[in-house]
């Protein structure tokens, strides 16, 4: 009997409906310049609803922060293909990072635009709010543009809830509650 090949935490092959197989693990530093690479490829409008607002690359200083997060505060997984970190086309980017001072994370997830549509958000909403439980944190919450709507039917699926911003109009605050407030 052949011994399988276990997967290290957080690491998991997944096959998307089309066919597609992509490896969701934890982001790296050498996950850098592949996110450079890819950030042409993304149409304006997935950038603006990630960043909320436009960009025409991914600066070096922020791809190099983006594929450092701290253990202790913060969270990140990639949707690559099932290639060595550095050779990977990255096709996601999910993170978590809890806001200093609080039992709260803020979320953010971009989907290219190559993989919408096939679960790939879910699952990765899913991972990070493991995490955050598992971090016994008492909220999970992302700010998302009014309109973008394939996010927001996403977390309501999953039991978030929205809240206004009022100070920030064109912004909708999904909420997932984890645990009761102290």
């Amino acid at each position: 009997m052949a011994a399988r090949n276990r997967l290290p935490p957080w690491h998991q092959e997944l096959q998307l409906s089309n066919g597609r197989r992509v490896l969701i693990r934890p982001i790296r530093p050498e996950d850098a310049e592949p996110l450079r690479a890819a950030f042409p490829l993304l149409q304006p409008e997935e950038v603006r609803q990630r960043f909320l607002h436009a960009m025409s690359e991914l600066p070096v200083a922020m791809a190099e922060r983006l594929t450092r997060p701290d253990p202790k505060t913060e969270f990140a997984l990639v949707a690559a293909e099932p290639l060595p970190p550095g050779e990977a086309l990255v096709g996601a980017v999910a993170r978590a990072a809890i806001n200093p001072g609080t039992r709260d994370a803020e979320f953010a997830i971009l989907v290219s635009h190559y993989l919408t549509n096939m679960g790939l958000g879910r699952h990765l909403m899913r991972r990070l709010v493991r995490w955050a439980k598992g971090r016994r944190l008492e909220r999970i919450y992302g700010d998302v543009l009014d309109h973008n709507h394939p996010m927001i039917s996403l977390a309501e699926s999953l039991d978030f809830k929205r809240q206004p911003l009022p100070d920030q109009p064109s912004l909708v605050r999904m909420v997932l509650q984890l645990r009761p407030a102290h």
